[in-house]
């Protein structure tokens, strides 16, 4: 439906966090589909388990960038490093330029991948001793001894 599509003027950039999954999942490839002309965006950055991740925080090292190819069909796909993304919970892409135009419009952003579920840790109630009680460690002695001087 290219009359819904996600557009960012702020110099050429734009962003989109797709929120946390329900699982963890192996990310194996992304399909960006965008207008055939320089609305269409030129790179895309990657960034895994940052949640509440905002434009100054695009400023650091990415898990992944590419470099974008114009595809108004959306049948490019750009495999991902799949070591890297095999266990993201959330993932926010950032798009830093175009091809040129003054906004940046992005009609489908398509994930491939495997989802599992999330192993959910219980809290577990643990006692540790600071120092040994004594009387908790009794040992029964081999050799009686007695304490008779003579």
């Amino acid at each position: 439906n290219r009359g819904r599509f996600g557009e960012n003027g702020d110099e050429n950039a734009a962003s989109a966090s797709l929120g946390r999954f329900t699982g963890n999942v192996k990310l194996k490839g992304v399909i960006v589909m965008g207008e055939d002309d320089g609305t269409h965006p030129a790179e895309m950055r990657l960034f895994k388990n940052i949640p509440h991740m905002s434009f100054d925080d695009a400023a650091r090292e990415p898990d992944q960038t590419f470099s974008l190819n114009r595809d108004p069909a959306g049948e490019l796909e750009y495999p991902t490093k799949i070591a890297r993304f095999s266990n993201v919970c959330h993932l926010s892409i950032h798009f830093p330029k175009n091809f040129g135009a003054e906004t940046t419009k992005i009609f489908y952003i398509g994930l491939k991948g495997e989802w599992t579920e999330a192993h959910r840790h219980e809290v577990t109630i643990c006692n540790y001793e600071a120092s040994a009680n004594p009387a908790d460690h009794k040992l029964e002695q081999i050799t009686p001894q007695t304490h008779f001087i003579s």
